[in-house]
C-alpha cells in the first residue's frame, strides 16, 4: 500500500498528480475529508456537526435537496425544486406557481398529494454482502441477477429490523455498495412559495448564468400523525450570511457525475448518448412551449414541465459543449496514462524487493489496460441498441405521466407475486410504499397535455426508428402520432387515481380483461422493452460494473480515497470559499444586491422574464436596495444540489443553493474553479423579504428563534 503512496506522491511532484485537486469533491459523510479540510482552511471537522448536517439535510422525490430549519419540521428548498408539488396544488382560479403562497397559520398549510422528504440516519458498508453474491463463472446475465437479489435481501432485512427506508446505493460505478436508511415523511405541507417571477427571475435568458438576482426559496413542514414533525437536528438560520472569503458547505444529494468513467464512455455520450438527448429535449421544449401558448390555462398546466425540460436541454447542451472541448478529453486521457505510469512504477518497485510477491501488485498495470478495453467493447455493444433501450424501456418513445402509470400497473401485476429479490428493482419491498405514493397519487392530469406529451413521444421514437420498425408500428396502432394519442388519452379511465387502484388490486386478472388503451399499449410494448433491459443488464450495465469496480481497485491501491466517488443522488458533502471571477476582463462581485434586481428590470423593460412582481415594485421603498441577494463560491455542485443548506463553520445556514453558472456545467466531467461557481440564495435576503414585503412574521420568527 505504501509503495503505490509513494508511486502517486513521486508522479505529483512531477507535475502529474491525479488526486482531487483544489476543493474539488462530493465527499461522503461516512469517509469525509477531515485531513483535506484541517491542512487547506484549519478546519476541524467534527462528528457532531457532520451529525447534524446529517439529520438536518432531506431529500426530495421531485427531485432535489433542502434542509430542516426549525424545531418543528420546517424545510427550506428551492423554489424551482417546489414547483412540482406547487403546481399540483394550483387550480385555474388559483395559480400559486405565478402568484404565490403563504399560510396565514399551521392549519392553512397545504398538503402535497406525493411528496416524499427523505432523511438520511445511518450508513453501512454491505459490499461485501453484494459481491458475494457474485459467484466465479456465472455469466453477466447471472451475475446481474445475483447482485440485484442480494441487494435486495440486504435492504428488505434492513427495512423489517428498523421500518427505515432502506436503500443500496453503487458507488465507485461498481468499487462499493453502501446501505442508506432513511426517515421518511410522506405528509409534507406547503407553507410559503413567493411569486414565479422573482423565484426565477431572468428565465432562460439568465439560467445557469451569473450575475443572477432570485428568491429562489420555498417552505413546507413535514408532520407525523398529523402534527408538526418534532426535529431537534436543524440549522440555525444565520441573519448575516456569508462574507468575501468564507468557508462554506454545501450539504445535499447531487444527482448524477461522471467524472469517473473512462474516456471510452465519455466519447460514447459525446457522440450517441446527448446528441440523441439532445434532440429529444429540443423536441420536448417545442411542443411544450407551443402548447403553452394556446392560451393562459395552457400555459399554467405546461409551465413546471417546460421548464424542467427547459433547463434539462440548457444543462446538457453544456455538457455536450464540454465533452467536445479538446482539453477536457485530453485531461481525462492524460489522468489515464498517469495512473497507469503510477502502477507500472509501484509494480516495478515491488518487483525489487526480495522474498514473496503479490501478484495482485504485480499484475496491476496490466489489469487497469484490461478493465479500460473492457468499458471501451461495451461501449461498442451499447451503440448498437441504445436508442431502442433508451425509447423503448426508458419510455423517451411514450413519455406521459399516464404510459408510466400503466407500465407500473402492467408490471406490478407480474412482478408482485414474485419474491422481492427476484423482482424488477424499481418493485422490491423497500421501494413500493414509495413507488405506491406516485402510482396513486391524486394529483391533477390535464388531457390535453397529456395528449400533446404523447404525441410528441410518438413522433420521435418514429423519427428515431423509422415509421416501418415493429415497435413503431405497433405504439401507433395504424394511425399517424396525433390520432393514436388522442385514441390513448380519449379512451383511458387511468386519470382517476380509483380506477387505478382498482387495476392493482385486481391484479393480473384484471389487466388482463382490461380494454383501456393505454393499459394495451403498455402490455403490447412490455416484452420487448424488458428485453431490451434484460440485454442492458447482461450486456452493458454488468460487465460495466465489473470492470469499473477492477478500476475503483486499483485506484483505491494507487491513491486510497483521495478522490470522492461520483454523485448518486446520496447526501454529500462539498467545500469551497466565497468569492467572485472574472469573465472578459469584467470582474464579478461575489454577490448581488436587491438594487440590481430592481435596475435590471428597469433597463429591461420590466417585460418578461424581468418582470418584477407587482409585490416588489409597490414595495420598493421598505427594502434595503444593498442586501445581498445571490451569492457564489467554489464548492463542488451538480444537479441535485438545487435547494441544498449552504453552511459556515459554524453549521449555521447562509444560503440555499439554487444553480451553477455555465462555466461550471463541464463539472459533470471535470472539476474547475477557475470561473465555475455555484449559485445560492442569500440568507439575508430571505429574511429581508419574508419582513418587509410578505406578511411573514411568524415565520420570521420560526427562521430566527424568536
Amino acid at each position: 500500500m505504501r509503495l503505490f503512496r509513494l508511486a502517486a506522491l513521486v508522479l505529483a511532484l512531477g507535475g502529474t498528480a491525479m488526486t482531487a485537486s483544489s476543493d474539488e469533491g462530493m465527499w461522503l459523510l461516512n469517509d469525509p475529508p477531515r485531513d483535506l479540510l484541517k491542512s487547506r482552511h484549519g478546519f476541524e471537522l467534527s462528528a457532531s456537526w457532520l451529525d447534524r448536517a446529517m439529520k438536518a439535510n432531506v431529500r426530495l422525490n421531485s427531485g432535489g435537496s433542502g434542509g430542516f430549519v426549525s424545531p418543528d419540521g420546517l424545510i427550506v428548498t428551492n423554489h424551482h425544486v417546489a414547483a412540482d408539488s406547487i403546481q399540483k396544488l394550483s387550480t385555474a382560479d388559483r395559480d400559486l406557481y405565478r402568484g404565490g403562497f403563504l399560510a396565514g397559520a399551521r392549519d392553512q398549510e397545504l398538503k402535497c398529494p406525493d411528496l416524499e422528504v427523505n432523511v438520511l440516519q445511518n450508513i453501512t458498508d454491505v459490499t461485501a454482502q453484494v459481491n458475494g453474491a457474485v459467484k466465479a463463472g456465472m455469466t453477466p446475465a447471472q451475475a446481474a441477477a445475483a447482485r440485484r437479489a442480494a441487494m435486495a435481501r440486504v435492504e428488505k432485512e434492513s427495512l423489517d429490523t428498523t421500518g427505515l427506508r432502506s436503500d443500496v446505493v453503487t458507488l465507485y460505478n461498481g468499487g462499493q455498495y453502501h446501505l442508506y436508511r432513511y426517515k421518511k415523511f410522506t405528509d409534507v405541507r406547503l407553507v410559503f412559495a413567493p411569486e414565479k417571477a422573482i423565484a426565477g427571475f431572468g428565465g432562460d435568458v439568465d439560467n445557469f448564468e451569473y450575475p443572477r438576482m432570485n428568491l429562489d426559496v420555498a417552505f413546507f413542514r413535514a408532520y407525523e400523525n398529523g402534527r408538526p414533525a418534532k426535529t431537534p437536528d436543524h440549522f440555525r438560520w444565520s441573519p448575516d450570511g456569508p462574507k468575501e472569503g468564507d468557508l462554506v458547505f454545501v450539504t445535499g444529494h447531487p444527482g448524477t457525475t461522471n467524472r469517473l468513467e473512462t474516456l471510452a464512455k465519455l466519447r460514447h455520450r459525446r457522440d450517441h448518448t446527448l446528441p440523441y438527448t439532445l434532440a429529444r429535449l429540443r423536441a420536448t421544449e417545442a411542443a411544450l412551449h407551443q402548447y403553452g401558448e394556446r392560451g393562459p390555462e395552457e400555459h399554467r398546466q405546461a409551465a413546471t414541465v417546460h421548464h424542467s425540460a427547459a433547463n434539462a436541454r440548457k444543462a446538457f447542451s453544456g455538457q455536450y459543449q464540454g465533452l467536445l472541448d479538446s482539453s477536457v478529453m485530453t485531461q481525462k486521457q492524460k489522468a489515464e496514462r498517469d495512473l497507469h505510469a503510477t502502477l507500472v512504477f509501484a509494480a516495478h518497485q515491488h518487483g525489487m524487493i526480495p522474498g514473496p510477491q503479490d501478484a495482485k501488485i504485480l499484475s496491476a498495470p496490466n489489469d487497469y489496460l484490461d478493465a479500460l478495453e473492457r468499458v471501451a467493447a461495451v461501449q461498442a455493444t451499447f451503440a448498437g441498441f441504445e436508442r431502442e433501450y433508451l425509447l423503448l424501456e426508458t419510455g423517451h418513445g411514450v413519455s406521459s405521466e399516464l404510459f408510466t402509470v400503466a407500465r407500473h400497473l402492467v408490471r406490478m401485476a407480474d412482478e408482485l407475486p414474485k419474491p422481492s429479490p427476484d423482482r424488477l428493482r424499481e418493485y422490491r419491498d423497500s421501494n413500493l410504499e414509495s413507488l405506491r405514493l406516485q402510482v396513486f397519487s391524486p394529483a391533477p392530469l390535464y388531457p390535453a397535455l397529456e395528449r400533446v406529451k404523447l404525441q410528441t413521444a410518438l413522433t420521435f421514437l418514429a423519427e428515431q426508428l423509422g415509421g416501418d420498425h415493429p415497435t413503431v408500428r405497433l405504439a401507433l396502432g395504424g394511425k399517424n402520432p396525433a390520432g393514436r394519442a388522442d385514441e390513448l388519452v380519449r379512451g383511458t379511465r387511468l386519470f382517476d387515481a380509483a380506477e387505478r387502484k382498482k387495476f392493482a388490486d385486481g391484479g393480473r386478472a384484471a389487466l388482463d380483461a382490461s380494454t383501456d388503451p393505454l393499459v394495451l399499449l403498455a402490455k403490447a410494448i412490455d416484452p420487448e422493452a424488458r428485453r431490451l433491459r434484460a440485454r442492458f443488464e447482461a450486456e452493458v450495465e454488468e460487465p460495466e460494473r465489473q470492470a469499473y469496480a477492477e478500476l475503483a481497485r486499483l485506484r483505491f491501491l494507487a491513491l486510497g480515497k483521495s478522490v470522492a466517488p461520483d454523485a448518486t443522488f446520496t447526501l454529500r458533502l462539498a467545500f469551497g470559499v466565497v468569492k467572485g471571477y472574472e469573465v472578459d476582463g469584467e470582474k464579478l462581485p461575489y454577490h448581488t444586491s436587491f438594487g440590481g434586481a430592481f435596475d435590471r428590470h428597469a433597463r429591461l423593460g420590466g417585460v418578461e422574464p424581468f418582470d418584477l412582481p407587482k409585490r416588489w415594485l409597490d414595495g420598493r421603498a421598505k427594502l434595503d436596495p444593498a442586501t445581498p441577494f445571490n451569492f457564489v463560491s467554489t464548492a463542488d455542485t451538480i444537479g441535485g444540489n438545487s435547494g441544498s443548506p449552504v453552511l459556515n463553520r459554524a453549521g449555521e445556514l447562509v444560503g440555499v443553493n439554487f444553480d451553477r453558472n455555465r462555466h461550471g456545467l463541464v463539472r459533470n466531467f471535470v472539476y474547475t474553479e477557475v470561473q465555475a461557481r455555484h449559485v445560492a440564495v442569500h440568507s439575508r435576503a430571505v429574511l429581508e423579504a419574508l419582513r418587509k414585503l410578505y406578511p411573514a412574521e411568524a415565520l420570521v420568527k420560526e427562521l430566527t428563534g424568536g
